[in-house]
């Protein structure tokens, strides 16, 4: 991220090999991942989000997943929640760009919520997962209202097209 609050939410941005056709990246390589992170996680599941513009995804988050979060298509604002009740930044947030453009990519350990709101005509956002045991489904996971006042995250938006399960989030 840029400069931010959380030290255990990391970045990364591959390198790109550009040339008339288009661009070439590689969003995953196991030994990259290990040197850049220092962390040998056992990536188990990929997940695609796509998303039109207006609409807000989260604040959503578990105990036991790291999520190594990226944008492929469009462009999103990216939010990050610290949702530790131990940690001295409990309910502190920061944000981050994701684009097709910048290719940078966040890595959130356990613990942290997320969230993104689209804000280009369309967004594809890819979410690799790696966690113990069985996978963190809804009911395991935690979710906190988008504009809850004790956490106070700055969204660019007033009337986010949201889900059910967004808009029946609870205040914390």
């Amino acid at each position: 991220m840029k400069k931010g609050i959380f030290e255990e939410v990391m970045s990364y941005t591959p390198t790109s090999f550009q040339d008339y056709r288009g661009e070439l990246y590689t969003t995953w390589n196991n030994e990259d991942f290990k040197e850049h992170f220092g962390k040998d996680l056992d990536f188990v599941r990929d997940k695609v989000s796509v998303s039109r513009s207006n609409v807000l995804r989260g604040i959503h988050g578990d105990e036991k997943s790291w999520k190594l979060m990226s944008c492929t298509h469009g462009e999103v604002y990216y939010v990050v929640v610290d949702y530790r009740v131990d940690s001295p930044n409990y309910k502190k947030w920061d944000w981050e760009i994701l684009s097709d453009k910048n290719r940078k990519m966040l890595l959130i350990p356990p613990g942290f919520g997320c969230a993104f709101y689209v804000l280009s005509e369309l967004s594809v956002v890819n979410y690799k997962w790696a966690y113990p045991g069985d996978y963190p489904d809804v009911d395991d996971q935690f979710s906190v209202r988008w504009n809850d006042p004790s956490i106070g995250v700055f969204w660019p938006c007033e009337k986010p097209v949201l889900s059910e399960r967004d808009t029946n989030s609870k205040l914390s």
